[in-house]
């Protein structure tokens, strides 16, 4: 059995100090994929830059305090690579692969985007630049008998059951048609597939993403953006995904929940 989770720790430092060391230290998961850990590795608490028994791997970005992303296995990687050959965003803390025995896995976090802003031009770059390299990726890993598993915040929510409330987001970043166009060409001409929504095709949700503003945990008015994305022979293969929602609001150390699968091998 493989278990990977992702999360989006909304900054790995303070996420330590709320709940996410004795969280990681009784998680089943074999992988863990991190987004927004938001410092470089020497800033973090030694129990969070190389935990017992795991294999850490963290790629910062140039900006300080800025995205981050970071991958946890329990097996050495055989090998492991920063970034997806881009010039503009290598640098930027958004992207980390490693090869796993038959599996490479991914920790992506996509920016976040804000409509009419430099931020949301620079969302739909990286779009632009993203798609192509998943083709790549999944193809070079058919031919080396690999799959693949691309786990993250990729902040867009791709239909209407993935966000409490849809109707009055039509707007906003993370729900443009043209995000949700995008989506679903990584999904049809790329060939990918949604673990969570595989499994489960008629649930609302699983939402994993609650902004702490107002009372949106306490009412799951959520977004569900926090995806494991297989390449398809993956997802036969899964036999279980949820999301790991804190009791109660005071029990979170994010504002997004970590996202679960369970792949038979």
């Amino acid at each position: 059995m493989l278990t990977v989770t992702s999360v989006n720790v909304n900054g790995l430092r303070a996420a330590a100090k709320k709940g996410f060391v004795p969280w990681l230290a009784g998680t089943a998961a074999d992988v863990i994929c991190l987004q927004e850990v938001r410092a470089e590795a020497q800033q973090l608490p030694e129990e969070v830059r190389q935990p017992e028994g795991w294999h850490a791997v963290h790629a910062p970005a140039a900006a300080k305090g800025r995205a981050g992303v970071s991958l946890y296995t329990r097996r050495a990687p055989e090998r492991v690579q920063v970034g997806f050959g881009s010039s503009e965003f290598d640098g930027s803390g958004r992207y980390v692969e490693a090869d796993l025995p038959g599996v490479t896995v991914a920790s992506l976090y996509l920016p976040s985007g804000d409509v009419g802003t430099e931020r949301q031009d620079e969302k739909v770059r990286f779009m632009g630049e993203f798609l192509p390299y998943l083709k790549e990726l999944k193809e070079r890993a058919a031919a080396g008998g690999r799959d693949v598993l691309v786990c993250g915040d990729w902040n867009i929510a791709h239909q209407e059951a993935d966000l409490k409330n849809w109707k009055a987001n039509r707007k906003n970043s993370g729900f443009l048609p043209e995000e949700r166009a995008w989506l679903s060409r990584v999904f049809g001409e790329a060939e990918y597939v949604d673990v969570v929504r595989a499994l489960h095709p008629e649930q609302e949700g699983p939402y994993s993403w609650w902004s702490y503003r107002g009372r949106a945990f306490d009412n799951d008015a959520g977004w569900r953006i926090d995806l494991l994305v297989s390449s398809p022979r993956l997802v036969e293969r899964a036999v279980k995904a949820y999301v790991e929602r804190a009791a109660t609001h005071g029990e979170r150390w994010s504002d997004h929940a970590p996202v679960t699968a369970v792949f038979d091998l």
